[in-house]
C-alpha cells in the first residue's frame, strides 16, 4: 500500500511542477489503489478526457494537503476511506479530525481491538448483543461446528432440527417459566425490528382491529412496519408519507430522579404521571380500534428511560379490561441485560407477546416473536405450503446453533445474578460522580443497562457536553455511546461478564472525562 501511495504522490509532485507532465505518468497501480483496487475504474479514469491535476488529487481528498499522510495511511483509514467511497454516505459518520470512529478488527470478553492494534474497553456490549460477552467460546465453537455441517437450510420450507430445539427453549424460558398455564410459539426473524413487525401482524390476525397503542420516545427499529410504531421524528420525518396510520402515541411515563423533589415527592409525580399515561389510552381507545398495545419495558435507544413502578402492571390489567394484546419489546432487555431473564419479570407481567433480538444468539443476526399458543394459533392458519410470513433465512441453523449455547452459557455461568449484583454497583457508582458547576447529572439504571444524563444547569440537554465525554471515553480506550433524542445521556451496557473493577474504572474514567470536557 505505501509503495502505490509514494509512487501516486511522486506522479502527483511532477505533475504540480509541470504542467505539460501528461496525466498519464501516474502509474496505473498508483490510480488503481486509490480507485479502491479496482483495475477497470483506474484505467477508465487515466483514459478519460480531461482529467485534471484537480481531478487526481480529488481521489485522495477534499483538497492537495491530504497527499501528504497518505503514505502513512494506518489501516483504520484504509477503512473508512473505502467506506466513504463505497458505502452509503448516510451510514458511517467519519469526523474530519479523525478521532471517530474506530474500526473494529476482533473481541474478546469485554475487550475489543481496532485494525491498528489498540485496545478498548466496550461498554455498549456491540448494541445490547454481547450479553454472554465477545466471542464467547462455548457460542464461538457452536457456530464453527454448525458451520461446517449446514450453514443454511430452507426457512419454511424444509426444516433443520436446531430451529425445533431453540423454538422448544423460548417456550420453556418464557410462557412455560412465567407458568402462565400454557407453551409459547415462535415466529423467526433476522433483526429485531423483525421480530415487531411479525407481532404487530399477530394482533392484528387475532383481533382484526389495526390499531396499536406505542409510547413517546419508542425506537421499534425502521422497517416500515416498526418505523410506524417508533416514535423519534429524526427516523419517521423523511419517510412519513409512506407510513401507515395505525400507530397513537401516549406519553412514557418516565420515573423522575428523587434527588430533585425528594423520594415523597417523587412518588406522587410519578403517580400523576402514571394516571395521565392511562388517560392518553383510554382517550385514543374511544377514538380508534385498538387492537394492541406495543411497549419497551425500559426505552433503551430513547436514553435508558426506565417508567415509574407499576406500568407494566397497569397495562396489563388495560389490556386485559379492553380485550386488548400486549406486546413487550424485549429486543434490548432481554436475556439478563436488566438483572432478570426478561425485564417484565420485575413485576410479574406476563405478555401475550415479546419481542426478541440482539443477545438472543451473541452476534448472528436472529430474532423471535414469541406468543402464547392459543393466541398464535388463533391468529395464524394452519400452513398449507405458504407461508404468509416468512424470509429466505428465517431460523438460520448457525443463529439457533449459537442462540441455544449463548443460552446454556446464561444459565451455566449465572449471568443473569451477575448483571443484577453488578448493576447496584455500577448505579451506586454513578450516583458518586461529582458534578461539575455547569452540569447537573441523573444517573439511572436496572441490572447493567445505565444511562448517566447529562443536563445544563436550566435542566436542558447538554448534548455536546456528554457528546464530548463520548469522545473522551474513546481517547481514553472506552467504547460508550450517547443516547437519547438529544444525546445527553451516557448509555452503559457492558457485557454481562464485566467484573466489578472494570466496573470502577470505566466510571471513574467518565468522571475524569466529565472534569475534562468541562474546563
Amino acid at each position: 500500500m505505501q509503495q502505490e501511495a509514494l509512487c501516486f504522490l511522486a506522479a502527483v509532485s511532477a505533475c504540480a511542477a509541470n504542467a505539460s507532465n501528461p496525466m498519464h505518468a501516474i502509474p496505473i497501480n498508483a490510480i488503481t489503489f486509490f480507485m479502491g483496487g479496482d483495475v477497470s475504474q483506474g484505467i477508465a479514469f487515466v483514459k478519460s478526457p480531461n482529467k485534471s491535476l484537480l481531478a487526481v488529487l480529488d481521489l485522495v481528498g477534499d483538497n492537495a494537503a491530504d497527499c501528504n499522510t497518505i503514505a502513512e495511511m494506518t489501516e483504520s483509514q484504509r477503512v473508512l476511506r473505502l467506506l466513504r467511497q463505497f458505502e452509503s454516505r448516510n451510514v458511517t459518520f467519519v469526523s474530519r479530525d479523525g478521532s471517530w470512529p474506530i474500526v473494529w478488527s476482533r473481541a474478546k470478553g469485554v475487550r475489543v481491538w481496532d485494525a491498528d492494534g489498540r485496545r478498548y474497553v466496550d461498554l455498549t456490549a456491540g448494541f445490547g448483543v454481547a450479553n454472554t460477552g465477545h466471542a464467547n467460546a462455548r457460542v464461538v465453537k457452536a457456530a464453527k461446528q454448525q458451520i461446517s455441517r449446514l450453514p443454511h437450510a430452507m426457512g419454511d420450507v424444509h426444516p433443520h432440527p436446531l430451529k425445533a430445539e431453540l423454538a422448544r427453549t423460548l417456550s420453556q424460558i418464557t410462557f412455560e417459566r412465567w407458568r402462565c398455564g400454557q407453551d409459547g410459539k415462535t415466529v423467526f426473524g433476522n433483526s429485531g425490528f423483525e421480530a415487531v413487525e411479525a407481532a404487530l401482524k399477530t394482533a392484528m390476525l387475532a383481533t382484526g382491529r389495526p390499531g396499536v397503542i406505542v409510547f413517546e420516545g419508542a425506537y421499534h427499529g425502521l422497517g416500515y412496519g416498526a418505523l410506524t410504531v417508533t416514535h423519534r421524528d429524526f427516523f419517521r420525518a423523511p419517510f412519513i408519507k409512506q407510513l401507515g396510520g395505525f400507530a397513537c402515541f401516549a406519553p412514557f411515563p418516565l420515573a423522575g430522579p428523587i434527588w430533585a423533589v425528594g423520594a415523597s415527592a417523587a412518588l406522587h409525580e410519578d403517580q400523576v404521571k402514571l394516571e395521565k399515561t392511562m388517560t392518553a389510552m383510554e382517550r385514543i381507545a374511544g377514538k380508534r380500534a385498538i387492537g394492541a398495545v406495543l411497549v419497551e419495558p425500559v426505552q433503551g435507544r430513547a436514553g435508558i428511560r426506565i417508567p415509574v413502578r407499576g406500568f407494566l402492571s397497569a397495562l396489563r390489567s388495560w389490556c386485559d379490561a379492553n380485550d386488548v394484546l400486549l406486546i413487550l419489546d424485549e429486543i434490548y432487555t432481554g436475556f439478563g441485560r436488566t438483572g432478570a431473564w426478561f425485564a417484565c419479570e420485575h413485576e410479574n407481567v406476563v405478555p401475550d407477546l415479546v419481542c426478541l433480538g440482539k443477545a438472543l444468539t451473541g452476534g448472528f443476526p436472529l430474532s423471535a416473536c414469541v406468543g402464547k399458543a392459543d393466541l398464535m394459533d388463533a391468529a395464524w392458519p394452519e400452513a398449507t405450503g405458504e407461508a404468509i410470513h416468512t424470509s429466505t433465512f428465517l431460523g438460520n441453523p448457525i443463529g439457533c446453533a449459537m442462540a441455544l449455547a449463548q443460552i446454556g452459557e446464561l444459565k451455566a455461568r449465572g449471568l443473569i445474578e451477575r448483571s443484577a449484583r453488578l448493576g447496584k454497583l455500577l448505579l451506586e457508582q454513578l450516583r458518586l460522580i461529582r458534578a461539575t458547576s455547569r452540569l447537573i447529572l441523573n444517573p439511572r439504571g436496572i441490572g447493567l443497562m445505565a444511562g448517566l444524563e447529562l443536563l445544563q444547569r436550566d435542566c436542558s440537554p447538554a448534548t455536546s457536553e456528554a457528546v464530548s465525554v463520548m469522545k473522551e471515553m474513546l481517547r481514553c480506550g472506552y467504547i460508550i455511546l450517547a443516547e437519547g433524542e438529544f444525546s445527553n445521556v451516557l448509555s452503559i451496557a457492558p457485557p454481562l461478564t464485566i467484573g466489578a473493577a472494570d466496573i470502577q474504572r470505566a466510571v471513574h474514567a467518565i468522571e475524569q472525562a466529565l472534569l475534562k470536557c468541562a474546563r
